[in-house]
């Protein structure tokens, strides 16, 4: 076994012990692990801001599954999402002006789900068509990828077009001090100032997102479960509804 030079084992002991002391006194000393906020992380604190977004995004797009839920506002409505998402498909559910409905994709097959009150509406004369509601409550409805609700339901469960959306700051990018998420160590991410958004990028592991604040006060989201695979099947034909080629007006 090779024997460890007194001298290494002397400047060790002495620097343990100016740190203590430093500690224990409350003034700073550099190289001290105490003062080192990224001491022990992944060390994308230390990085330029462009390089951690860079490495997040990296993170993020290279995960196999993710959890994502929280507010997104858009074009005045207010969307609180809860779907767990991979690169085939994601499930979950959307709630939207007070009424709820789940989101079932599986590659291209996309399914909606809801209760009879999302389905009843009125038609031109001021009568519900409640016959059509009650055929689909609680039923999986096959969306078709011709109707107007395809495009808008599916960008909800597509893990690629939420991340590239909502992971992007406006702004000149800066560091905003390291925090926590979750429990999680995190570097926070600012763009213009923190006018553009701010997102915190998990310092223990892989840097994934944790959390995102929109720009404009455009709603908060948490991402969590990075990497945990979760079952995404077709729902069984008894469950399911093929409305056809156009849903009903919702």
């Amino acid at each position: 076994m090779t024997a460890i030079p007194q001298g290494r084992i002397r400047r060790a002991v002495l620097r343990g012990a100016l740190c203590a002391v430093a500690v224990a006194a409350g003034t700073g000393l550099t190289g001290c692990s105490g003062d080192d906020p990224d001491a022990g992380t992944n060390g994308v604190g230390k990085l330029p801001p462009a390089q951690i977004q860079a490495r997040t995004r990296t993170a993020a797009e290279s995960a196999g599954a993710v959890h994502l839920s929280g507010n997104v506002v858009s074009n005045g409505r207010t969307y609180r999402l809860d779907m767990r998402l991979k690169s085939d498909g994601g499930t979950g559910s959307v709630t939207a002006q007070g009424v709820a409905f789940g989101l079932l994709r599986v590659g291209e097959k996309l399914y909606l789900k809801a209760d009879a009150a999302f389905w009843n509406h009125a038609d031109d004369d001021g009568k519900s068509d409640s016959g059509a509601a009650g055929k689909l409550d609680g039923k999986y409805v096959k969306v078709p990828q011709g109707d107007p609700s395809y495009q808008r339901f599916s960008g909800f469960t597509d893990k690629k077009v939420l991340l590239d959306g909502l992971l992007t700051l406006h702004g000149a990018l800066a560091t905003d001090g390291h925090h926590e998420a979750s429990g999680v160590r995190t570097i926070r991410l600012t763009g213009g100032d923190g006018t553009g958004g701010a997102l915190d990028v998990s310092l223990e592991g892989a840097p994934y997102p944790l959390r995102l604040e929109r720009a404009g006060g455009a709603g908060t989201l948490s991402f969590s479960e990075w990497n945990k695979d979760f079952p995404l099947t077709e729902p069984a034909k008894d469950e399911t509804v093929d409305y056809g080629k156009q849903l009903p007006t919702s």
